[in-house]
């Protein structure tokens, strides 16, 4: 026999055994609508939670990373541990003098893996002219690698050069929000900037960056968008703000590894020049994008872990509940049970039957459940501003678990009616 011919011949096998049992099956799901419903809403429930559930999850997740690659996961981030008050920063000074140049130089001379850096100083202006509608915007003084070591990209004009940056030149490049701010959507190249007493040439506009509203993974919080980024000795020389006096000599470094560099290895010998010349002060951190990715995408192993376990106790009281409704219409069907077993039904037809109706008690609850839980994710994506993104994993999932739910749970109630004694149940009113 054919291959093709033994496919129809399954094919005719399945219509003839499974094909009255489901249409049976809606015929009895139909003929008790409010307990049918009232059976499902233990499956729809659960499977949306799932799905609701692993979308805010997923969302959430997704940012998160976006974020950190966006770092770059083969740059090493220096960040001073810089205080505004006066008294602790002479405390602190007594044993540390802060992040300098000169522990730039050490760095840059001693780790050869290194092959791009740029220091970074950050000043808040108490003034900006034009003024700012929004939050006041933080300048950036860094060295021109900053645009590669960052991955920025330039929308409009271009970023400062060498040149610019050896002569202190006073220009800038706009973040895509403080342009906003500024200048909304005119062009805002080659028009100025004041920030303090000093006035900056817009020579160029950043693309928007990835930014959050909380601190990620002990990255502070940070508008990346609102930002002025100025050359390193213009930022230096050029500027001062309220807290100039105490701030360490540069506040951040970036560092970009060579790709088949060992981060974890690089970012210990960066740790251990610092320790040394800050004498184990503790007033730095230095944060390695690459662990970070790791470490996150663990979590995110966790976190669906422990999201699916706890939305499953959803489907798990639905599945208890068609149990429930099996058994009880076991009862209310004991009669016709005894009819189909005295005109030569088999114990496997009556199981299959009875399982028929559980797995599309299942099937129809998961399916109601996918639509309810895509509608609870966008709803709270909109009422909260939250990211969520439904994926084709957890609805493979919850509706497998809801069908495997209906599954599991049907098939004692129906290995139950099959046992029934077919002249006693004949006999039950």
């Amino acid at each position: 026999m054919n291959p093709a011919t033994l496919s129809l011949a399954n094919m005719k096998q399945f219509k003839a055994r499974y094909l009255p049992d489901i249409g049976l099956g809606f015929q009895n799901l139909l003929l008790h609508k409010l307990r049918s419903l009232l059976t499902m809403l233990g499956m729809i429930f659960g499977v949306a939670a799932v799905v609701s559930m692993l979308s805010i999850g997923a969302g959430a997740r997704q940012k998160v990373m976006a974020l950190i690659e966006q770092m770059g996961v083969h740059n090493l981030i220096v960040e001073a541990k810089e205080t505004t008050e006066w008294q602790a920063h002479q405390k602190m000074r007594r044993i540390s003098p802060g992040l300098t140049f000169q522990d730039y130089r050490v760095i840059r001379d001693d780790v050869g893996d290194i092959v791009a850096a740029t220091p970074r100083k950050r000043l808040t202006p108490s003034k900006t002219l034009p003024k700012s509608q929004q939050d006041p915007a933080t300048v950036y003084g860094v060295d021109p690698v900053y645009m590669k070591i960052a991955g920025l990209h330039v929308l409009m004009g271009r970023f400062f050069n060498d040149g610019e940056e050896t002569r202190a030149a006073p220009v800038c490049v706009l973040g895509a929000a403080a342009r906003s701010s500024m200048f909304g959507s005119a062009d805002p190249v080659g028009q100025y900037v004041k920030a303090n007493e000093t006035w900056f040439r817009v020579v160029g506009v950043a693309a928007p960056q990835l930014s959050s509203q909380t601190e990620v993974a002990g990255v502070p919080m940070q508008d990346l968008n609102n930002i002025i980024y100025v050359p390193l000795n213009s930022a230096i020389l050029r500027l001062e703000d309220n807290y100039s006096d105490v701030r360490d000599e540069i506040d951040g470094m970036y560092l970009n590894v060579r790709e088949n560099a060992d981060m974890g290895s690089v970012a210990q010998v960066v740790r251990a020049i610092l320790d040394s010349s800050h004498h184990s002060a503790g007033d730095f951190s230095v944060i390695v994008p690459a662990e970070l990715l790791a470490e996150q995408k663990r979590t995110e192993r966790l976190f669906n872990a422990v999201m699916v376990a706890i939305a499953s106790i959803s489907l798990l009281v639905g599945g208890i509940g068609i149990m429930n409704i099996m058994l009880a219409s076991i009862l209310e069907r004991t009669r016709e049970i005894g009819v189909r077993r005295a005109v030569g039904a088999r114990q496997s037809d009556i199981i299959r039957q009875f399982v028929v109706e559980a797995i599309l008690i299942s099937f129809l609850g998961g399916s109601l459940g996918i639509v309810f839980g895509f509608i609870m994710s966008r709803l709270i994506a909109w009422l909260a501003g939250w990211s969520t993104i439904v994926t084709a994993s957890s609805i493979v999932l919850a509706f497998v678990v809801s069908i495997t739910v209906g599954l599991v749970f049907g098939i004692y109630p129906a290995v139950k009616a099959a046992r029934l004694d077919p002249v006693e149940a004949i006999r039950y009113e």
